[in-house]
């Protein structure tokens, strides 16, 4: 009886276990990598736009659990095709972003397993495409996205497809955009996760410093108001940051703030701007609004268009605008 009383406790001291640790998302552009991100997170920590390779840098979120702590990072899509210094860059932080994870969730659409598909797969396990992945030991979830815009009798095919290709730890259909299937997401990821401390606050849901956070924003801004090579040739970088300086430190009042806007051609300068100004001025007002919801504070916004010439192939330039 004795014995059974110590081994009911030890199952019931393991079961509440904090659990914490690192799981990278991984796919195409354009996969709801940051849509779900914003999903888990409930709120939105990583800008999204319609536009292919929207998220160039790393981004962290923080789901806190009551017996787990999620440490989640958004990566740029992976694709094979770099013609700039820049892409060489994003594909860096999406292939670091599979070594020293605990979890892997590969997401994809609910089509048939195609060529790019397949390479990113070779990519994660270390295949013959792919050295990222080699002698991995993260979990690897196939997550189907998208599940809302397909028929459930179409899912099955798809599955079975992923299936014969790989032997995941988990699939789970779901809906980044909705939110179908999340919390399934998110009862099975502890599961797979170590025992271990909680790395942030409780209350911490990013890493990111606001100063970046503004940038994305803007340049949110510009990719949804711009067409053609205009958005991927942008880039933003904060340069002012004044906050009125209360008795007990910052007191959000007003906060001023200045950025450029860089891009690679005069042509492109000019479009940004608009005639007369409009395009800036919707593009200042637009990304003011979001800064101001994100602050908490009334923001003066100072918007300035610049001229850096074939940036993205310059690597001193992809430095010095932080990627």
């Amino acid at each position: 009886m004795k014995e059974e009383k110590e081994k009911g406790k030890n199952e019931n001291s393991k079961a509440r276990a904090f659990r914490s640790g690192y799981v990278s998302i991984i796919g195409r552009p354009n996969a709801g990598k940051s849509t779900l991100l914003n999903t888990i997170l409930g709120q939105k920590v990583s800008i999204v736009t319609k536009k292919p390779q929207t998220t160039r840098n790393r981004i962290i979120g923080i789901k806190t659990l009551k017996d787990a702590q999620i440490v989640f990072m958004d990566t740029p899509g992976i694709h094979k095709k770099l013609h700039t210094k820049l892409d060489e860059a994003m594909m860096r932080e999406a292939r670091d972003a599979m070594r020293e994870v605990d979890v892997v969730l590969f997401m994809v659409e609910p089509k048939l397993p195609g060529a790019a598909e397949k390479d990113i797969l070779d990519l994660i396990i270390g295949g013959k495409k792919g050295k990222a992945g080699k002698n991995r030991k993260a979990v690897l979830f196939l997550l189907i996205n998208k599940v809302d815009s397909v028929r459930k009798s179409k899912l099955l095919p798809v599955i079975q497809a992923y299936s014969e290709l790989y032997g995941f730890d988990e699939v789970i259909p779901i809906s980044a955009l909705t939110g179908d299937g999340v919390d399934l997401l998110l009862e099975r990821l502890p599961g797979y996760l170590p025992e271990g401390p909680m790395y942030y606050p409780e209350d911490l849901v990013t890493d990111q410093l606001e100063r970046f956070m503004v940038s994305e924003i803007i340049r949110e801004k510009v990719m949804e108001a711009t067409f053609e090579e205009v958005p991927h040739a942008v880039a933003v970088e904060v340069t002012r940051w004044e906050e009125p300086q209360g008795e007990g430190g910052p007191a959000r009042g007003l906060v001023r703030i200045s950025a450029d806007i860089w891009v690679e051609r005069d042509s492109q300068k000019g479009i940004i701007i608009g005639k007369g100004g409009r395009m800036l001025k919707d593009i200042g007002q637009a990304a003011r609004l979001e800064a101001e919801k994100l602050l908490n504070a009334r923001v003066f916004l100072e918007l300035w268009v610049k001229l850096r010439k074939d940036w993205r192939s310059d690597t001193k330039s992809i430095s010095e605008l932080g990627f």
